[in-house]
């Protein structure tokens, strides 16, 4: 383990862990944020390669033969899956021949309520999973820490009916880096690190699938 100092990040005491940011106090937000962007950057290049393109084409195969894509996730998390709907669904379809059938799982609070109420909050996601899910659909699940209970159920349930799954994940990943059938890992000890490059991957994935069905030329008049 590296000491540390001058609030620069610092490897974790595990061999093999996640980054820690910040490693000591910083007497200036400027310095801070010069100190969490150049983590973010280094965060940034951790993320595979392989995961993402994975991740795209399962995506484009679902929007293509119009299946649906269903998104989850906790608090911050939560927010980037409506947005994912936002983007997906809005977005993708301009000037593009697909029609993304995109529902947050986070975004219906009565639903929600109700679920977490009657049976437990673990249950938010795979219950509105098993009413709407259907062999070839796609579950995306956003989770920094990757132990939320209802994402472990989500991604549970869907592995076992024919759903397949992508999961955003940051520190160690937890169980659900393991139960995706795609694992988009972010590594880093930071939520805000990791949340913002979250959202760059749900951009990221959903501008790819909209060019990829553009000419040259219509991708140069466009606004992504």
């Amino acid at each position: 383990m590296k000491n540390f100092e001058d609030g620069q990040p610092v490897a974790a005491p595990d061999r093999g862990s996640p980054m820690k940011f910040p490693g000591a106090p910083y007497l200036l937000a400027a310095s801070y944020f010069d100190g969490y962007i150049d983590e973010t950057a280094r965060a940034a290049k951790s993320v595979g390669a392989a995961a993402l393109d994975r991740a795209a084409a399962i995506l484009l195969e679902a929007h293509t033969r119009g299946g649906r894509v269903y998104s989850c996730g906790n608090g911050g998390s939560a927010a980037i899956a409506n947005h994912l709907q936002c983007d997906h669904m809005k977005n993708v379809r301009i000037s593009t021949d697909l029609v993304a059938r995109v529902v947050s799982l986070s975004a219906n609070v009565e639903v929600m309520t109700a679920i977490a109420n009657d049976f437990g909050y673990e249950h938010v996601f795979v219950n509105q999973l098993q009413w709407h899910a259907q062999p070839g659909d796609v579950l995306m699940a956003i989770s920094s820490s990757g132990r939320s209970a209802n994402i472990i159920r989500a991604l549970s349930w869907a592995r076992d009916h024919g759903v397949r799954t992508i999961a955003l994940t940051g520190f160690d990943g937890g169980e659900a880096r393991r139960l995706a059938d795609v694992s988009i890992h972010v590594d880093t000890a930071n939520y805000g690190i990791i949340e913002d490059l979250h959202q760059v991957i749900m951009h990221a994935l959903a501008q790819y699938i909209r060019q990829s069905r553009m000419t040259a030329d219509v991708i140069l008049a466009s606004v992504f």
